[in-house]
Formats: structure tokens, C-alpha cells, sequence
């Protein structure tokens, strides 16, 4: 998404350098100021960390919950910065004392009523080009999770509501129970 003539592009040099209390994503640097959570929307970060973190103990990949940059394309000249509600990352050599640098294994997103454009549309394009190999977008409000697997460069889609469950492609065995994870 380009910035409008004459507005002023950043960096994640930029990035690290503001300290005004708020969360900040840049697209292409562009600035997103990011809204506060709703206690579902936490809650279901939490449910989902635990879950996660269960099943990654004594494993190699690690998870993190927001917040924690992301910046997909690398170097402090880069001007994608993310900031996630949840990432699964299995290669130590992306992990630096500020965030992750590069794509992450996996991506999860969770909706608020400011951020579904940026979530459904413009990062999951720069998630897919940055090659993130699962990308999953929950819908509080709706109770539905959307799972998006990179196959060949391209995401293919399942759908699951709130019962059942759902797996982590990119761990293997890995199960998410969706009771729990919408479990308020």
C-alpha cells in the first residue's frame, strides 16, 4: 500500500525510537496506531498461548504473545513491522533481543473491530510474500477461525467454527481444542 505523496516514510529504525506509550505497526511505512484489546479478545489470546505453549514444551519452537515486532523483511531500513497476537517461530536464528526478524512459522490474529481490514486483506498479502507457512485470523465475534496454509506460495483455506478441533499444520500433532480457545 503506498504512502500518499509527500508523506513521511519510516523505518523500524523509526519504529524503535518512538516511545509514546501507544502500539504501532508500519505497512510499507506507513504508521497503524493499534486500538486497545477487549477482554474476549485477550482471553482468547491467552486460551490459544497456553495451548501452544503446552504442546511446544521441551520442543525446539518457541511461542510468543503480543506484544513483539515482527519485521518480515529485514535490517533496520525495514518498513513492514508487525506486531501479532501470537507467533510460533522454530528457527532460533530469527529470534533478536527486539522481536523476530523474518517470517515466523506461524501467525495468529486476532480480530477487533479496528483491524479487520488490516487483517483479512493487507496482512495476509505481506504474511503470504513474506512466506509465513500458517497464518490463522480468529474471529471473536463470529466464533470462527480461519486457517491459512502456504502451499506453493499461495494460502489455501479451512474454516472451523467453535466446537471440534483444529490442527497447527506446522507442528505436528498439534491440536487446538476451539472450546477452549473461545472459553471467556
Amino acid at each position: 500500500m503506498p504512502l500518499p505523496q509527500g508523506a513521511q516514510r519510516y523505518t523500524y529504525a523509526d519504529f524503535c525510537s518512538w516511545d509514546d506509550g501507544e502500539r504501532w505497526e508500519l505497512v510499507d511505512g506507513a504508521p497503524y496506531a493499534m486500538a486497545p484489546p477487549s477482554r474476549f479478545h485477550q482471553s482468547i489470546s491467552s486460551n490459544l498461548h497456553i495451548q501452544l505453549g503446552q504442546f511446544l514444551k521441551g520442543k525446539p519452537c518457541k511461542v510468543y504473545a503480543s506484544p513483539i515486532g515482527v519485521w518480515l523483511n529485514t535490517g533496520t531500513s525495514g518498513d513492514t513491522v508487525f506486531q501479532p497476537d501470537i507467533v510460533v517461530v522454530c528457527d532460533d536464528s530469527k529470534l533478536d533481543d527486539s522481536g523476530i526478524i523474518g517470517a515466523p512459522d506461524m501467525v495468529v490474529e486476532i480480530l477487533s473491530p479496528s483491524s479487520v481490514r488490516q487483517d483479512r486483506l493487507v496482512k495476509l498479502l505481506e504474511y503470504q510474500k513474506a512466506g509465513v507457512r500458517e497464518y490463522w485470523i480468529v474471529d471473536p465475534d463470529s466464533r470462527t477461525t480461519s486457517v491459512h496454509v502456504l502451499e506453493n506460495g499461495k494460502y489455501t483455506i479451512n474454516m472451523y467454527g467453535d466446537e471440534g478441533i483444529a490442527p497447527v499444520h506446522v507442528l505436528e500433532g498439534c491440536e487446538i481444542s476451539l472450546p477452549d480457545l473461545f472459553e471467556l
